[in-house]
């Protein structure tokens, strides 16, 4: 599959509840529509307290979900698209959410169709995320819906940045170096 052909399937499988692989400029991805999180963990074999990150098509998409102040824009402007996650206040005022528009074309298409997506890294929760398709696909604790195999991905999962108090707290260390990220609040 290639192109506008990954979006459709990538479309369909999410838009019929299912759970998709599919490569991100990071690792390799595990994704689902809001509502649907819950196969996400399933196939994670991950607990439900450990949040769920949230990939986006552009700052716009993502201001929607999060109050984006004006650190959480100095970043995205600094690092998105790309490899770099931040937790902000949701919008709704249910708690936090973790936000990335990643750098890959399939993810922000699929993003600009359907939605926010609920993504984390496809592994098995604990154990490092293979760089290949199908080596992702079969760690997980069952089946997902489509995987999509776009070549071999990363190693290294994006950095996470929270945003919620006073300070910035680098929470994982990632692609992107903590002190890129301070240097570009500063």
């Amino acid at each position: 599959m290639s192109g506008s052909t990954d979006v459709d399937a990538v479309v369909r499988v999410l838009e019929a509840g299912g759970a998709v692989v599919l490569p991100t400029d990071t690792v390799y991805g595990l994704a689902a529509l809001p509502g649907h999180e819950d196969r996400l963990y399933e196939l994670k074999d991950r607990p439900e307290s450990v949040p769920i990150a949230v990939l986006v098509a552009d700052l716009e998409q993502a201001a929607r979900i999060g109050r984006l102040d004006a650190r959480a824009r100095r970043l995205a402007e600094a690092f998105w698209p790309g490899p770099l996650t931040v937790v902000v206040d949701r919008v709704d005022g249910a708690g936090t959410v973790g936000l990335r528009c990643p750098d890959h074309d399939l993810v922000r298409a699929v993003a600009a169709r359907v939605g926010p997506l609920p993504t984390t890294s496809a592994n098995r929760h604990g154990v490092p995320t293979p760089s290949v398709a199908a080596e992702a696909a079969a760690s997980l604790a069952g089946e997902a819906d489509l995987v999509v195999d776009g070549g071999p991905c990363g190693a290294v999962a994006s950095t996470v940045v929270d945003l919620t108090g006073d300070e910035p707290q680098v929470l994982r260390e990632g692609a992107v170096p903590s002190e890129a990220v301070l240097a570009a609040l500063a």
